[in-house]
């Protein structure tokens, strides 16, 4: 079992917490952005309550252990390890939750290129522990903004878990997937649920718009979240997302394989 110092050391020595990739100035455009409502950084939230900037930045002080100083402004963001350790505790208790009463899973990434593995071990033990891991919308058209124009992409699942692709890119073997904040897909994916494709998830487990999207809708969801994804946290705070757990989310694909571990064993879903 992987103890919590060791797992510790591990979110230090792979920049997964402490001194980070995502930059400082990056992390204060998000809160700009979110302050302004834009949509790249909401990620189909919409806040209850008005947040300023400086609001912002304090949330995010207390939820990820950046600096809460407005001054500050250049440089690698940082996490605290003991914030993303407690609440990878808590998300581990909401998978332990969902499986104790075999609850229908969504899982679903907007980083397929990196947390695809995570997400995929997590759904595999879950249906082990019988829950259904639901598919709805394979294969559907979902047209999504981006800086380059609308763009159409492919709702797909690898492994139980939810991404979009190029419509091109087919089939096993080919590119994980795009990497998206848009809401656009779990909307699509719970409508065609509610429709009949397979039934309404009771816990969606993911990052960017999967999270933000489901909660907003009022199903409960946990994610992951960096520094420069503030959506998340106000979501925590105001009550709509059950779990944002802080980390860089983009590092090697490999790093975060203790924290599967980590959170399997918290839940005691290990196989």
């Amino acid at each position: 079992m992987l103890s919590t110092g060791a797992l510790r050391a591990h979110l230090l020595a792979a920049r997964l917490a402490g001194p980070v990739a995502t930059s400082r100035e990056e992390s204060l455009r998000s809160y700009r952005l979110f302050v302004a409502g834009d949509p790249r950084v909401t990620l189909g939230l919409e806040p209850d309550w008005r947040w300023n900037e400086r609001d912002l930045l304090r949330l995010m002080a207390d939820k990820c252990g950046v600096s809460d100083d407005p001054e500050h402004r250049s440089g690698p963001d940082v996490i605290d390890p003991e914030r993303t350790l407690g609440a990878l505790d808590a998300f581990a208790a909401r998978l332990a939750a969902a499986a104790e009463r075999r609850a229908p899973v969504l899982f679903g990434t907007g980083h397929p290129h990196r947390l695809l593995g995570f997400y995929a071990t997590l759904a595999d033990a879950m249906s082990s522990a019988g829950c259904l891991v639901i598919t709805p919308a394979q294969g559907r058209c979902i047209d999504i903004t981006t800086r380059f124009g609308v763009r159409t992409y492919n709702l797909d699942y690898v492994r139980g878990v939810a991404l979009v692709r190029e419509p091109e890119v087919e089939g096993a073997g080919c590119e994980p997937g795009a990497h998206t904040h848009s809401p656009l897909p779990v909307r699509v994916a719970l409508g065609a649920a509610a429709d009949g494709d397979g039934p309404l998830p009771e816990l969606v487990v993911g990052d960017h718009g999967w999270v933000c999207g489901a909660g907003q809708l009022g199903i409960e969801a946990i994610g992951l979240a960096d520094t420069d994804d503030p959506a998340l946290f106000v979501g925590e705070a105001e009550g709509r997302v059950s779990v944002a757990v802080p980390l860089d989310d983009a590092v090697r694909s490999d790093y975060y394989r203790p924290l599967t571990r980590y959170v399997l064993n918290r839940a005691c879903l290990s196989q």
